[in-house]
């Protein structure tokens, strides 16, 4: 890959890229990595757009917000004839035309790297038998002992696949209505909303709830166990919305055949090990311990309103009725 003396610049999420895993290809390419850490798509977004992705070689990101860098021209296909490691992917990883986004035309612009389907967790202690539809999260048993997630994005698409709707990212004019009320009554059974992980563990436990939507899956999941609350965890049988992260290579890479051998390294053993040890999460090369292979999963796919949707939700929270939560 005539790297010696290069430098790779990655920009990841944390846990996605560690010092010690690091090291390991740099002995291997001769190359130096740079690694920038980013905790929101917001913060992801301004730095690869700012400069024309020209200060970062590869990245990840998840295939609902991969679309608008491929729309803005600011990644690169790639070239994926010398990558060993995608035989190890499991099979529903390797059909990519099969997930949305992931190509356009023959062209590849996106290897699926680490997921988290958006589960129930439960208390075995007051559940004794694993919800098996996404309808718990709605069930008047559970009223203030449950915890959902406070995100508009996603609870409009929770909502409008509870309710059946035929495509839950692209609300329909004739859908708003239905998916608000059903908002404002999931709303009423919530004992409160949380944001990051470590919040919706802490609260589980010391409020005794019962139910959580788990927006960070498997990641919730691990931490409840450490800290000694005793759960389960279900895929409704609609399916699990699910983030799916993929490394992308950017249109000003220096070295693409070098970013391409990053992204074919982090699929090797102990890379994939190290996102289910360390960080509670799902790889792409192995059996998941957290879901089974017949569990559906439906990946994030870009929506058709996030401004719409935020300022929706921010109205329902408030305790607007439907008619208030719609005006313009």
């Amino acid at each position: 890959m005539a790297s010696a003396g290069e430098t790779l610049r990655v920009l990841a999420w944390p846990g996605y890229a560690d010092a010690d895993l690091v090291k390991v290809f740099e002995q291997r390419s001769g190359a130096k990595v740079e690694v920038t850490l980013v905790d929101s798509d917001a913060a992801l977004w301004q730095k690869i757009s700012s400069n024309a992705a020209a200060d970062f070689d590869v990245f990840a990101v998840n295939t609902a917000e991969l679309q608008r860098y491929i729309s803005a021209a600011l990644v690169a296909p790639i070239d994926t004839r010398g990558m060993r490691n995608l035989a190890r992917q499991l099979p529903r990883f390797r059909e990519r035309k099969a997930i949305p986004g992931l190509m356009y035309g023959d062209q590849v612009f996106a290897i699926p790297y680490t997921y988290a389907e958006m589960g129930l967790i439960y208390d075995r202690a007051q559940i004794k038998t694993a919800p098996q539809s996404v309808h718990a999260l709605w069930d008047p048993q559970y009223r203030g002992k449950l915890l959902a997630y406070n995100g508009g994005v996603h609870n409009f698409s929770l909502a409008a696949q509870a309710l059946g709707l035929p495509n839950p990212f692209q609300l329909r004019t004739q859908d708003w209505p239905k998916v608000v009320h059903k908002l404002i009554d999931l709303r009423r059974n919530v004992l409160t909303f949380y944001a990051q992980p470590d919040e919706s563990a802490e609260t589980f436990k010391s409020r005794h709830a019962a139910l959580l939507f788990a927006n960070y899956g498997s990641q919730q999941v691990q931490l409840l166990k450490s800290a000694g609350v005793d759960v389960g965890y279900a895929i409704p049988g609609e399916g699990a919305l699910a983030w799916l992260d993929c490394w992308v290579i950017t249109r000003g890479a220096k070295n693409k055949k070098l970013a391409t051998a990053w992204i074919d390294y982090f699929l090797e053993t102990e890379p994939s090990n190290a996102l289910v040890l360390r960080q509670g999460l799902s790889n792409t090369t192995s059996a998941s311990p957290f879901t089974r292979a017949t569990d559906r999963l439906v990946w994030l796919e870009p929506v058709e309103d996030v401004d719409r949707r935020t300022r929706l939700w921010e109205r329902i929270l408030a305790g607007d009725s439907v008619d208030k939560v719609l005006k313009p």
